[in-house]
This record gives structure tokens, C-alpha cells and sequence, in this order.
């Protein structure tokens, strides 16, 4: 019988100085009650209720900072459509892309997954160098990177996801493999061999930044092969003109999907309540000039001198857009590209003098962010020419690459221009 009293004790003790450290920051007026309105909180209320975003805009105290459209917020949400929605009516509008729907409804399914496995990355101890089933840390990938033990577990999320969501996918290449891998391979079983389409992915983006709790991300695209022809590498060897769908999950403050099929670029955030990805950002344009620039300038005396001078222009403020410039540099390209689409600017990752092809690799990385950004109205070069025009030698052909806002990418290849002239 003594409970409900010391729970009372326990609530004023301690959330009264939390309230009186609040007011100091964010004054309230508190409104006058009488005795029978007071209601005591226990601490067996639980805090997720207490902290519940729905039950601070259901408040009926009109003196909360809440803002003026904080009660409309869950109306806003009834009307947003769902990826499953978007993806439904976008098919039924385009004969060309109506055989993907189930891969493209897969991929949402497949970024949720990702993003609860990268939300309990430290908890279930998913962080660091993959080992092995000897005990011994794994090899390095082809691209010379450690793996590590979120790349091999989401590699194998989205292998599943492009071979088992449907028989369109005929066949994939991933970013953590030697090889393109036959969906019949991946699924064990020829049902799965003869698809319309292959596909290229990042599994898990900036994988190391997991064990700073910091963003990554999930990059893909979609290619057209020959119909009923058996895939060989040469399929995947196409322009990024080809590609018929790209598009990223990012996994960060808020789990965020973009998506392009072609007819521009449109985002879906996903609602940790429902479980769904909802459609909050409808043909997203990126601003023709931008003030964000995003390189790891670390390398800065790696660049080749075009890089540098035009980095240098930013620094003094002398950039031919006119705008002062804001250095951001996260180390996941996902992160990176996704803040330059949305507030304008530059993402480069250059050729430096141990690697003058640069990092990031064509098929999986550059094209489908390239297509990305053209859709929205940015660019993507090389810093020579379009990104989406180079046609890749091998699978994990490596490219320069410069992603952004027009105006930005354009004054970056004019310096380009102008010291290749200079040469000649």
C-alpha cells in the first residue's frame, strides 16, 4: 500500500530539477490549477509514454512551444502515400518498369531490415572486422578494404532481396564481391536464371563509420539486359545511361529512401510507429548552386591541380557562384551526397597520385548517385565528362567523381578545362 506514495516521492524528486533546468532554457508559463487537477506522475508510468511524441502534441496546454502546425502532424501523415502506394501507382503508369514492382518493394523492405540491424550494431556486438569461422579476421575485399561484420550480413540482405523477391533479376554484382553472381547461384535454384534485368549494389556504405554511431548507407541500380541471354560480365559493362533505377537508403537521424526511375527523384522517410516508408519528399530538386562542399580534404595534396585550385577558390571565398561555401565531409557517401541534394553544393571524391581513377566505383557508387543527381537537376562528372557517359572495362571500374548542384559541378570542370588547355 506504501507504492503509489513513494512513487509520487520519486517523481518530484527526480523530474522537479529537470523541470526547473528546462525552464531556464525554455521559460513556460505555468497555467493556474486547483488540487483535483494536478496529476501526479509515477515513475511506473514508464517513459516511453511520457516522452511519447503523440502525447506532447495531443497536449492541451496551449502555452507549449509546440508551434502552430504541431496539431496537424498526425493529419499530414494520413495523407502521405506509402513507398508500396507510390511504387503501385508508378508501374501502373510505366508499362517499362511495371515488371519491378516486387524488387522495388523488396529493396524498402530490405533497408528496414538493414536499418534495425545498424540500430543494434553495438548491442549485438555487429561492429568491427568480420571473422571468420576459424577465428580469423577475413580477407580483404577486392576493393582492398577489411571487411567488416555489417558488410558481410547486409551483403547477403541484398543479395536475397534482388534474386528472391521475383524472377526479374537474372543476375547481380555487389561492391563486397570478387564476381557477378547468377540469381540461380544465389538462390540454388535455375528458376531464378533467367531474368530481364541485372542488378549492382553497396551493400552498407561507409561501414566503418558504424563504430562511431555515425551515418551509412545502402546504394543500388538496375539495369535492362537482353532478354532470355544468360548474363556474363560484359551485361553489367553498360553506361549508366542504361541504368532504368537507382536510389539509396540512408540510415541516420531518420531511416531515408530515394528512389529514381527515371522521371525524376522522389523520397520516402520512414515512420518508426508504423513501420513504413512514407512519401515526404515528391520530385526532390536540388538547388542549381549550393554552398555545401563536401571533399576529404586530408588528400588535399594528393589533388590534381584543378581540384586544388578550385578548392581553394571555395576556402577564399572567391568561387565564380557567387556563394560562400561550407566545408561538411561526413565519410559515407550516402550522407554526403544525400545533404548536397538536398541543400545544393559539391560532393567530390578526385583521382589523387597513388589513385588517379579515385576511390569510388562506377557501378555500384558513381552511376547510380550520377543518376540521381541528373534527375533532380544537378550533375555528375568526372571532372572531363558525364559520369553516366563512361563505359566501364571492368566491374569494379573506378571513376573520379564530382556530384552536385549545375552550377557547382560546371565551375569545377571549367578548371579542368582550363588547365588541360593550359597543358596543350
Amino acid at each position: 500500500m506504501m507504492m503509489p506514495r513513494i512513487s509520487a516521492i520519486l517523481a518530484i524528486t527526480v523530474f522537479a530539477p529537470l523541470l526547473h533546468i528546462s525552464s531556464a532554457f525554455c521559460p513556460i508559463k505555468t497555467p493556474q490549477t486547483t488540487t483535483s487537477n494536478v496529476k501526479i506522475i509515477s515513475l511506473n508510468d514508464g517513459f516511453p509514454s511520457l516522452l511519447s511524441p503523440t502525447a506532447l502534441l495531443s497536449s492541451q496546454d496551449s502555452n507549449l512551444p509546440l508551434g502552430p502546425d504541431a496539431g496537424d502532424a498526425k493529419q499530414r501523415k494520413k495523407k502521405l502515400k506509402t513507398f508500396a502506394r507510390h511504387i503501385e501507382i508508378e508501374c501502373w503508369k510505366r508499362e517499362d518498369i511495371r515488371e519491378l514492382e516486387s524488387v522495388l518493394r523488396s529493396i524498402s523492405e530490405a533497408c528496414k531490415q538493414i536499418n534495425r540491424i545498424v540500430q543494434r550494431a553495438q548491442t549485438d556486438d555487429l561492429y568491427g572486422a568480420a571473422i571468420g569461422v576459424d577465428g580469423v579476421q577475413l580477407d580483404e575485399n577486392v576493393q582492398g578494404e577489411v571487411q567488416q561484420k555489417l558488410d558481410v550480413v547486409c551483403n547477403r540482405i541484398m543479395l536475397r532481396t534482388f534474386c528472391g523477391s521475383s524472377k526479374s533479376i537474372a543476375a547481380v554484382a555487389s561492391e563486397e564481391e570478387d564476381s557477378f553472381r547468377s540469381c540461380s547461384d544465389v538462390m540454388g535454384d535455375n528458376a531464378f536464371a533467367m531474368g530481364d534485368y541485372v542488378a549492382v549494389f553497396d551493400p552498407l556504405d561507409g561501414s566503418k563509420n558504424i563504430d562511431s554511431s555515425l551515418p551509412v548507407g545502402t546504394i543500388f541500380g538496375i539495369y535492362k539486359c537482353s532478354p532470355g541471354t544468360k548474363p556474363d560480365e560484359d551485361t553489367f559493362l553498360q553506361t549508366g545511361n542504361e541504368m532504368v533505377a537507382a536510389g539509396y537508403c540512408l540510415y541516420s537521424a531518420t531511416t531515408v529512401l530515394v528512389l529514381t526511375t527515371g522521371s525524376g527523384v522522389d523520397g520516402f522517410t520512414l515512420d518508426p510507429d508504423k513501420g513504413l516508408f512514407l512519401h515526404t519528399h515528391e520530385d526532390i530538386r536540388i538547388p542549381s548552386v549550393g554552398p555545401i562542399y563536401s571533399f576529404n580534404e586530408a588528400n588535399f595534396h594528393d589533388f590534381s591541380k584543378p581540384v586544388q585550385s578550385y578548392l581553394d577558390g571555395l576556402k577564399r571565398g572567391s568561387s565564380a557562384t557567387g556563394v560562400r561555401s561550407n566545408a561538411r565531409y561526413v565519410g559515407a557517401l550516402v550522407a554526403d551526397v544525400h545533404n548536397v541534394l538536398i541543400n545544393g553544393g559539391i560532393y567530390g571524391y578526385p583521382g589523387t597520385v597513388k589513385n588517379p581513377d579515385g576511390k569510388l566505383r562506377l557501378l555500384y557508387e558513381g552511376n547510380p548517385m550520377a543518376m540521381i543527381m541528373e534527375q533532380a537537376g544537378g550533375a555528375g562528372s568526372t571532372g572531363t565528362g558525364r559520369i553516366l557517359d563512361v563505359k566501364p572495362t571492368k566491374i569494379h571500374a573506378r571513376v573520379p567523381t564530382f556530384l552536385g548542384s549545375e552550377d557547382n559541378v560546371y565551375e569545377l570542370d571549367q578548371f579542368h578545362q582550363y588547365y588541360s588547355d593550359d597543358e596543350n
